[in-house]
């Protein structure tokens, strides 16, 4: 592929294999290309995920470059989750390394998806610099990075059953968390095969260049602070990395012949009235309480716009009168228009950011890994929703979801009211972040000149 003459920065992007690491990857790039004009970016992937995100329109100075299908496909995973993870780390490094030896201009660094920790050998055998992008929350990178913590305080292995409401307050910057809000890998079963492989994942961050969390500093600012003393190489907050530079400011103001059908429904809807349901692209709940979830949604009355994917035949039976059913949806499009008034989410990191940046409050519904954590934190840390599953119990019945989103979405519940108020406030964190001026473009345009400092000293 040819580069113009007046490129004077090669960036390699190497995320991991999977669509909420994807995204942020991406997003972040267009960012860059968007500010920078003289940089261009070879975004590496798989020949599958290729053939899925191909056909979205890329910014001229973004190109896809990819390796061959060395890893199970990404339908199905799910099924073996651990044997993923372990061919993500054994499979991928020769193929990429003989792409990046292939490539026309040498790249001034890999910005590299944290998980794939063998990127930071490839980097040191070939001198280029790398830069660690973590996916997921500053908070969750301080547990994986202090793991050493958990284990000799006995909260890390074996049968944690009888401590799972203990308070673990000794990880630096990180307020008190219960056992249970930890991410499942420190304590349930599938999780805990992959420890060792995410404790080495972490130990290998230090020998990069550069660490990049996807984060707004404002909202974590402790931890990450935290972090910048514990770690020798610059560390930079560089923002939510969701899709922010492409939102609309008013996105009902039309209705179009162009837009998709589901906006022009949400148009004939009342400001706040409608609760927005997606439970991630996956993992997903069991169908049993699946069932429970759906009956308790239509038996509650509450207008709802969801994302099931595979799933719209189990709605038929209660039919949709208030609500619609969709497979697919510009995620933030949707949650930044004014007749969205609650997102019931899985807590998955993006949507997490995406929520806190249109202001939305939150039920949350987390299932695995770091939804648990991002749970917490949107409940007790930030204070913008509410759990689901209030008691911690293992199911819930469709009364109780009934009753909780008559409550939630009662636009008379002066408490909700208040949690929507500071859901607002995080709204305008967000976007002073994202802002000229604003720490997530400072971090960024700080990481690009050192980047283009180290290329030419």
């Amino acid at each position: 592929m040819e580069i113009s003459s007046q490129i004077n920065c090669h960036i390699v992007a190497m995320p991991y294999p999977g669509r909420g690491h994807i995204n942020p990857m991406m997003n972040f790039c267009k960012i860059i290309v968007t500010k920078y004009p003289n940089i261009f970016i070879t975004f590496i992937v798989t020949e599958e995920w290729y053939s899925l995100i191909s056909s979205e329109n890329l910014p001229e100075n973004i190109k896809y470059a990819t390796i061959p299908n060395v890893i199970p496909s990404e339908f199905g995973r799910a099924k073996d989750f651990v044997g993923f993870v372990k061919a993500t780390l054994n499979k991928m490094e020769g193929p990429v390394e003989k792409l990046i030896d292939e490539l026309m201009m040498k790249p001034s660094v890999i910005v590299y998806d944290t998980y794939l920790s063998w990127v930071v050998g490839l980097g040191n055998r070939r001198n280029i610099p790398v830069a660690s992008f973590f996916t997921m929350s500053a908070t969750m990178f301080s547990i994986g990075y202090h793991m050493d913590l958990l284990a000799q305080n006995a909260h890390l292995r074996g049968n944690l059953s009888g401590k799972m409401h203990e308070q673990v307050d000794y990880i630096p910057g990180i307020p008190s968390i219960r056992v249970l809000d930890l991410p499942t890998s420190s304590y349930d079963g599938k999780g805990q095969e992959l420890l060792d492989i995410t404790m080495e994942v972490f130990s290998t961050v230090s020998k990069a260049q550069y660490l990049l969390f996807t984060s707004v500093y404002e909202l974590e600012s402790i931890v990450i602070d935290a972090l910048k003393q514990k770690f020798p190489i610059p560390v930079y907050s560089i923002g939510p990395a969701i899709p922010y530079f492409t939102s609309e400011k008013n996105p009902s103001s039309t209705t179009s012949i162009d837009e998709p059908e589901y906006i022009n429904w949400l148009n004939a809807q009342p400001n706040g009235s409608v609760l927005y349901i997606s439970q991630g692209s996956f993992l997903s709940v069991s169908r049993d309480e699946l069932d429970e979830i759906v009956a308790g949604v239509h038996d509650s009355g509450v207008r709802f716009f969801w994302v099931a994917r595979d799933e719209t035949v189990r709605f038929q039976k209660y039919g949709c009168s208030v609500g619609i059913v969709v497979p697919w949806c510009d995620q933030l499009k949707v949650l930044s228009h004014p007749s969205i008034g609650g997102f019931w989410s899985h807590c998955g990191w993006n949507s997490t950011k995406e929520a806190e940046f249109s202001g939305l409050p939150m039920l949350t519904f987390p299932i695995f890994w770091d939804q648990k954590t991002n749970s917490k934190q949107i409940v007790l840390d930030w204070k913008i929703g509410y759990r689901v599953k209030k008691h911690d119990q293992c199911s819930i019945t469709r009364e109780e979801i009934s009753s909780l989103l008559k409550w939630f979405m009662d636009s008379g519940n002066e408490e909700v009211m208040e949690t929507r108020r500071r859901a607002e406030e995080i709204q305008k964190i967000c976007q002073f972040s994202t802002a000229n001026g604003g720490s997530s473009e400072i971090n960024i345009g700080a990481f690009i000149k050192d980047v283009l400092f180290h290329k030419y000293s």
